[in-house]
């Protein structure tokens, strides 16, 4: 028996969008303004998600059920997979001291903590965002982060912030190539579209990161080596974006942007340098700061055997997000499973859709070419390299399942009410409300895919939700579908830094679980204040400047 989503349940605009909004205000206040830990404010929401789609909406209880359980297994592979074994890396590499050589070697390159930051959260980060992605980067950084002494919530907010410009790229341009399939326009249009909108804020977001961590005074006094970063990120970012295509577009920009980083950082450092890993604190002069560099310095093996296991694992990464790899692997083994009760009985109707649509609803089991797999592979390597033992990676493995356990019961209760939002029509709901916006839609448009972003923890599933809408609703108002369906994707990686999901992801790397209020209203203004930029940026490309928005082969 199916059953067909409804977008205005009880018959008011106003109110119906005030109930579909009301899941995810429960949850985000719980955590923010109610200091309810993390897992029971995401269990909460849920229950209110299913409360409003089963009595407000109409939704069968059964189906409405069956959503949550499907969100919350995606919830535990692939995100809770990728956060269970990157902990797992860090913990190797803590027990065996090399965490602490790595940790000095980048105080190798720069012990400002200012451009630590650039290297570690921008650079590298984007690196792992356009390997692997979901979660990856934020896992990484803030955990690197940590052991270079910032505080958890610096590490953790920071590794948000910085955690934008590359999202709508990442995993290999996952989210653009899924962007095309749902709106059947060009891959490529839609790659180079993008590709002129997140330039401008790659070269803006590395001065946003550090004037969020240390002050605009501060900001300033760095400011070439924050210009180097940025624009040896937006220049590779827009050429590749828009004469390849959407695959390599952050791999290729992160090698550049940390090569040309690493290699101004040679014959160009501040007057002064920043120790302090907070807004308090003192600068030294760059004498004194190479003085306690030297002195806490390594051989070259020593920082090679420390960098050995990173390097093991970006390796893997890459590869694991190779589309010929995950083939190959999935031919190996996948299990797909439709489930029973709800695979292809929800229906979305116009105008959410051109046409009736059902929905699929299969959980696959992608085991073996998870991300989190080639990750726990390099960790495994990593600790036979290290000298380790198999008992005594067995034995930190189990710790580090004990210590992330509320972390992937909380992931896992955020996606179950993501998937029932969606499964129910209540983001839909919020969709249309931002559709009705008129002349303003491209601002609005760019903050639907912000919404989508914060509502989901993806800028693929945002660009699933929002996409289609998106073109529909453009071309209603004679704007350009490829303009509007790139707003999607590029205003959505603002949402990123905000969605339940990474915060989550954030506090477990930091072991700051229990403290995801804070990081939320850490993060919340950032997030924020560059989507509403990014929406007058699609706005002037609307009316200002139609020619950016032009399709050119």
């Amino acid at each position: 028996m199916t059953w067909s989503q409804v977008y205005d349940p009880v018959s008011n605009a106003w109110l119906s969008t005030l109930l579909a909004a009301l899941p995810i205000l429960v949850l985000l206040g719980g955590l923010a303004f109610f200091h309810i830990k993390a897992h029971w404010a995401a269990i909460l929401g849920l229950l209110v998600a299913l409360a409003v789609a089963v009595f407000v909406y109409g939704m069968p209880a059964e189906m409405a059920g069956k959503t949550a359980f499907l969100g919350g297994l995606f919830g535990l592979l692939p995100i809770g997979w990728i956060v269970l074994n990157v902990i797992f890396m860090y913990q190797l590499t803590t027990d065996t001291g090399l965490f602490e050589v790595l940790q000095k070697s980048i105080t190798g390159i720069t012990n400002d903590r200012r451009l630590q930051l650039l290297l570690v959260a921008f650079c590298f980060g984007a690196f792992f965002e356009g390997a692997a992605g979901f979660g990856t980067p934020v896992a990484v950084t803030a955990a690197i982060m940590m052991g270079l002494g910032f505080k958890p919530l610096a590490a953790a907010g920071l590794s948000l912030i910085a955690n934008t410009a590359p999202v709508a790229y990442g995993a290999l341009g996952t989210p653009i190539v899924v962007l095309a399939a749902v709106t059947g326009l060009d891959l490529l249009d839609l790659s180079a579209m993008v590709g002129r909108q997140l330039p401008f804020f790659s070269v803006l977001v590395p001065f946003w990161l550090i004037w969020a961590f240390v002050g605009f005074r501060r900001m300033i006094e760095i400011w070439p080596a924050i210009l180097v970063a940025g624009v040896s990120f937006a220049i590779p970012q827009f050429l590749v974006s828009n004469f390849h295509g959407p695959w390599l577009v952050d791999v290729i920009a992160a090698i550049v942007s940390m090569g040309s980083l690493a290699l101004f950082l040679k014959i160009w450092h501040p007057k002064e340098i920043w120790l302090s890993t907070s807004r308090e604190g003192e600068t030294v002069s760059h004498a004194e700061a190479q003085k306690q560099r030297v002195a806490t310095g390594y051989s070259r093996s020593q920082v090679f055997k420390a960098w050995t296991p990173w390097v093991i694992l970006s390796v893997l990464v890459f590869l694991w997000g190779l589309p010929q790899i995950k083939n190959w692997l999935n031919e190996i083994s996948v299990f797909k499973f439709p489930i029973e009760g709800l695979h292809n009985l929800v229906i979305k109707v116009p105008p959410v859709v051109p046409k009736p649509t059902p929905e699929a609803a299969v959980y696959v089991l992608n085991w073996l070419s998870a991300t989190g797999t080639g990750i726990l592979i390099a960790a495994i390597i990593a600790g036979l390299v290290m000298g380790l033992s198999v008992p005594k990676m067995v034995q930190t493995y189990g710790r580090t399942l004990k210590l992330v356990r509320f972390s992937l019961l909380t992931i896992a209760a955020m996606l179950a009410l993501g998937f029932t939002t969606k499964g129910a029509g209540l983001d839909a709901t919020l969709g249309l409300a931002f559709a009705h916006a008129g002349y303003f839609y491209p601002f609005f448009g760019a903050m639907l895919g912000w919404l989508g972003v914060a509502l989901t923890g993806s800028d693929t599933s945002s660009n699933v939700l929002f996409g289609n809408l998106q073109k529909i609703t453009a071309e209603q108002l004679g704007l350009s579908p490829v303009l509007m369906a790139s707003a999607n994707s590029s205003g959505g990686v603002m949402g990123k830094m905000i969605d339940a999901q990474s915060i989550v992801v954030a506090s477990t790397a930091t072991q700051w679980y229990g403290h995801e209020g804070e990081i939320l209203r850490y993060v919340f203004f950032h997030s924020l204040a560059l989507a509403a930029l990014m929406g007058l940026l699609v706005m002037a490309q609307a009316y200002l400047w139609p020619f950016t928005a032009l399709v050119v082969r």
